[in-house]
């Protein structure tokens, strides 16, 4: 029998409760879900890669599911998706600005391999309007993110703001 691999690619930066959920949701679809962290210097991070990686590996911990990796990558993500021998692709969308941006990507992603298929997942409509660049804002100004984020990561949003500012 053929294991079905999947990658969920994203900055996670940090991870959010919409992530989580897309991750809980995904993993039903495969055998294996790989969560790729990747880099994306235009979107300003406030955790580094490794800071990172060990934020989502902590949370996926949480969730009690051992066919969940966490895998960091730099590079086109149908080379990432192939070299992890995946063939799925899992993205979330909140909403239409989000499948506007997607449609593009998959059908670029699809030319550049046919052989790995995208598969979109529908935010919870509870956690819709929840963005990685929302919560870091909220937070930047002193807002409340509980609500957004697993309590660990909001303990360590609100530590970095804390050292940002000073």
């Amino acid at each position: 029998m053929t294991t079905r691999i999947g990658v969920y690619p994203g900055t996670f930066d940090p991870i959010t409760l919409g992530h989580m959920d897309i991750i809980r949701r995904g993993a039903k679809l495969v055998d294996r879900l790989i969560i790729g962290v990747t880099t994306n210097a235009a979107k300003s991070p406030m955790f580094s890669d490794d800071e990172r990686m060990e934020m989502v590996r902590r949370e996926v911990t949480a969730i009690g599911n051992g066919d969940i990796e966490v895998v960091g990558f730099n590079s086109l993500l149908m080379d990432f998706a192939e070299a992890q021998g995946a063939s799925i692709v899992i993205r979330g969308i909140r909403g239409v600005t989000d499948f506007e941006y997607e449609y593009q990507l998959t059908g670029m992603n699809r030319a550049l391999n046919h052989k790995v298929e995208t598969v979109f997942l529908m935010a919870d409509v509870a956690l819709q309007p929840i963005a990685s660049r929302l919560v870091k804002e909220i937070a930047t100004y002193g807002g409340d993110i509980t609500k957004f984020v697993p309590p660990t990561v909001r303990d360590e949003v609100m530590a970095r703001v804390a050292e940002q500012k000073c």
